[in-house]
């Protein structure tokens, strides 16, 4: 068990205010991938704590369409869509744990919610960019 009985309480507890159904779509390989059975075991521990959480587990190399369909460039990799199979180009690469565990329970209640902590003027701002932007957060464990 990865996430602790405190923490599962803590974390259920936060889930509460879910609205929508969110799934975690896991890419993952049993060889060459030092993270994935962790990572594995990490999704279906955080699914556990909601019935508004669903997974779908794929091998990033049998399953070439879900790739391709993700934009999948390495693994373990996590895609949050709604409920709607929405999905908001959210990705994790490499195991979401330390700080990156708290983004990830987060941006699940975003998706789940489709509210953001954004200001008006943020997302107004967004609203007129012209043209599409890649954006890319790097973490190194400390």
């Amino acid at each position: 068990m990865l996430i602790g009985k405190k923490d599962q309480e803590a974390i259920s507890s936060h889930f509460q205010a879910l609205t929508g159904k969110v799934r975690m779509v896991l890419f993952e390989a049993a060889m060459d991938c030092p993270y994935c059975a962790q990572t594995k075991e990490l999704v279906t521990e955080v699914a556990a704590l909601s019935p508004h959480i669903d997974v779908e587990i794929y091998n990033y190399h049998t399953d070439e369409v879900a790739v391709r369909k993700y934009g999948i460039t390495k693994i373990p990799a996590i895609v949050l869509l709604d409920d709607q199979d929405k999905d908001y180009g959210i990705r994790f690469y490499g195991i979401p744990s330390g700080y990156e565990f708290s983004t990830l329970i987060e941006d699940i209640m975003m998706v789940s919610t489709g509210k953001t902590s954004l200001t008006e003027k943020t997302v107004e701002v967004l609203k007129n960019l012209k043209q599409k932007v890649h954006l890319q957060v790097f973490v190194t464990p400390t």
